[in-house]
């Protein structure tokens, strides 16, 4: 893959927004459930769960397990 100016650009905006305390995929996942249940009941899981919540903006895989695991708790209450 080149380097090109827009990738590395990116790149320097993704090592800016990293914060000492962000979790990786796999403990974002172990959290997913809880999170969902906790945002079908009306509570604030980004509250709750702030690391989950941003690791979510940043991980577009893990938005969408996210949104996948969502959609399918929705259609078991509805």
């Amino acid at each position: 893959m080149k380097l090109t100016k827009n990738i590395l650009r990116n790149m320097v905006r993704a090592v800016k927004m990293t914060r000492p305390d962000e979790i990786g995929c796999d403990e974002c996942f172990e959290e997913l459930d809880r999170f969902v249940e906790m945002q079908l009941a009306g509570k604030s899981p980004e509250a709750a769960l702030p690391l989950v919540k941003d690791h979510l903006d940043r991980c577009q895989s893990c938005h969408q397990e996210y949104e996948a695991l969502l959609e399918a708790m929705q259609n078991l209450d509805g």
